[in-house]
């Protein structure tokens, strides 16, 4: 006997559907109307869930925020290692591609959306501020990094910086070629090069041969 998946309400769906034709289409082409048909479901249907396309967009700013600080948590159960850092790198950049839509115009969402605008710049310049210096302070304390403390904070801004606008940079610099995910590994490989001067000679081949299998993938 088979059991059925269980049915995703509409008000999930909404928010995934939404997602993907953005991600796909861009946000500024993309109405409440084209949602609506995109679903099959009546434009009243999607109005008694969001009163606007705004609501939806900041619902999957939330789903990113999310999605970034449960993956980029410290582990309290283990002492943290170099593959930590790589895998650390592979989330931004797999959020960012997830959530690309969000990083093509975000200050026209933004200005569009005070809520989002306000949660926003709360997320980047306290939580993911405090998130990206947390692991600096326990690379440094296991010995992975050697960096002084006072350079945490620029090499932290300089890290978020090349996530940020890896896929605007990809756009520019390869324009006839398709964003894809294999751009979310060309940024990582990027970040470990920001990194590499302040990684210790004992971790140094462990660091060399994470960043060739990346360079591989």
């Amino acid at each position: 006997m088979t059991t059925s998946r269980p049915r995703i309400k509409t008000y999930d769906r909404i928010v995934e559907q939404s997602l993907a034709l953005f991600n796909e289409h861009g946000e500024r082409n993309i109405t409440t109307n084209h949602i609506a048909s995109h679903l099959g479901i009546s434009p009243g249907n999607l109005y008694y869930h969001f009163r606007n396309k705004e609501e939806i967009v900041y619902q999957i700013f939330l789903r990113y925020h999310r999605f970034i600080t449960e993956r980029l948590a410290v582990p309290q159960d283990r002492s943290m290692n170099v593959g930590d850092l790589v895998n650390y790198l592979d989330t931004a950049f797999e959020a960012m591609w997830r959530f690309r839509f969000m990083f093509y115009d975000l200050p026209g969402l933004m200005a569009r959306n005070p809520q989002l605008q306000a949660d926003y710049h709360q997320f980047v310049n306290s939580e993911l501020q405090t998130i990206l210096e947390s692991h600096f302070r326990e690379f440094i304390r296991l010995g992975l990094l050697k960096m002084e403390l006072e350079d945490i904070a620029p090499v932290s801004v300089n890290i978020w910086l090349v996530v940020k606008f890896w896929f605007a940079f990809e756009q520019t610099a390869r324009p006839k070629a398709p964003i894809t995910e294999a751009s979310g590994h060309r940024g990582v490989r990027q970040v470990l090069a920001l990194l590499k001067p302040y990684v210790t000679p004992e971790f140094l081949p462990a660091f060399n041969a994470l960043q060739h299998r990346h360079a591989a993938e």
